[in-house]
């Protein structure tokens, strides 16, 4: 079986230099490799074929026959990478929790640790009768969060 963390080390070395970077692979029993990478800019076709020629040449296909796709994390994916969190900071998410929460927000800062996004919320205000939108601004630990998108309006 075709190990994924020496493709991962190929394309960590083909990659370094280049604002492009590894989200994850994955590789099934039956030896079909999905390498998802990024980039800080844009990832282009020809930089996937690029890469898939360059990890093929690695291995040796007389000893253990595999298929390959590279492939950019794709639009709406789950983020896996703190990267990928940096790259969204002032865009719109979308953040599942663990406890079932889902929040339509503004991401306006990462750390190590987590997140902190605003977002428009209705709240009662003292004074008066009915509830008011108010910008709330609050921080969760990766740990808290389920998943995050990146999240497109399309209207």
């Amino acid at each position: 079986m075709i190990d994924c963390e020496k493709i991962l080390a190929i394309a960590d070395r083909e990659l370094s230099g280049t604002d492009m970077f590894t989200v994850s692979c994955k590789c099934s029993p039956m030896n079909e490799v999905e390498l998802l990478i990024d980039s800080d800019t844009h990832v282009t076709i020809e930089s996937c074929v690029e890469l898939s020629r360059k990890i093929e040449a690695e291995f040796d296909r007389e000893v253990e026959d595999f298929s390959l796709t590279v492939a950019s994390a794709g639009i709406g994916s789950e983020l896996q990478n703190i990267r990928q969190y940096r790259k969204l900071v002032g865009s719109s998410i979308e953040v599942l929790l663990f406890s079932g929460v889902k929040i339509l927000a503004k991401l306006d800062a990462v750390s190590d640790e987590g997140i902190t996004i605003s977002y428009e919320e209705k709240q009662t205000v003292e004074g008066k009768k009915r509830k008011v939108l108010v910008n709330v601004e609050r921080t969760y630990r990766f740990e808290e969060i389920k998943y995050t998108k990146e999240y497109l309006d399309f209207k």
